[in-house]
């Protein structure tokens, strides 16, 4: 059994996300080092599909309250099976699910689970600003969050549905209203991240992957410890 290790509330500072993990003995030493949210990629896909590496009750076995789960324009029923086999506490929705998709799964889903629905930045704002505009009428109208959606992921748009590893104009999140925490994703790294104070709205967390890799789910852990220390110290 891995030692749990909950995402903390106190720190003001950025959390940190490490996703694309495929390696039991990697996974021990970041949730050692207190990292917290740790992502598994859930699309075949991807050169980081973790089933190719570890099955449902291995991750079950990983005692964090910061699993997430991450799946491209996958069925339903198959998200909340692999929820529950693998104790999943967040699920990431990565591809072009709908609202009544987002709605229909918070209906099944544990209500326990959380979802972050990713949104890919490209080239058009315009459709980045209607997204994001369509989220926060929705908060403005229930005088609450959305309860189908616990956080945004802002991640540089690809037809490969992420793991570019190049960093989109984060000066876009300035010109729009953001309704919810968010994660921000896309080739973060050592040397972009006090660009990072230019953001007005500041993320709630940090998701890195591909910029802090030896290969694809294999990470560079002293250049994790680094990074960690650069962001919460």
């Amino acid at each position: 059994m891995i030692e749990n290790q909950q995402p903390s509330t106190e720190n003001p500072q950025p959390k940190l996300k490490i996703c694309g993990l495929t390696q039991l003995s990697q996974i021990r030493e970041l949730v050692a080092l207190k990292i917290d949210f740790i992502g598994f990629i859930f699309y075949e896909k991807s050169p980081r599909y973790v089933l190719n590496h570890l099955n449902l009750d291995e991750i079950s076995e990983i005692n964090h309250q910061g699993k997430v789960g991450v799946f491209v324009n996958e069925n339903i029923d198959k998200i909340i099976e692999f929820a529950e086999k693998a104790d999943l506490n967040f699920i990431q929705l990565h591809g072009d699910e709908s609202d009544d998709f987002i709605l229909e799964l918070r209906k099944k889903l544990n209500t326990e689970v959380g979802i972050i629905k990713v949104i890919r930045v490209g080239n058009q704002i315009s459709d980045f600003r209607f997204q994001t505009q369509k989220i926060f009428d929705s908060a403005q109208t229930d005088n609450q969050q959305p309860t189908t959606i616990n956080y945004l992921l802002f991640d540089t748009d690809s037809k490969a549905f992420g793991g570019t590893g190049k960093t989109f104009d984060w000066n876009i999140l300035n010109e729009i209203k953001i309704p919810l925490p968010y994660f921000l994703s896309g080739g973060i790294s050592w040397e972009n991240f006090h660009q990072l104070k230019t953001i007005n709205q500041q993320p709630f967390a940090l998701d890195i992957n591909s910029k802090f890799e030896i290969e694809p789910g294999i990470k560079d852990l002293e250049k994790i410890k680094e990074f960690l220390s650069l962001i919460k110290y």
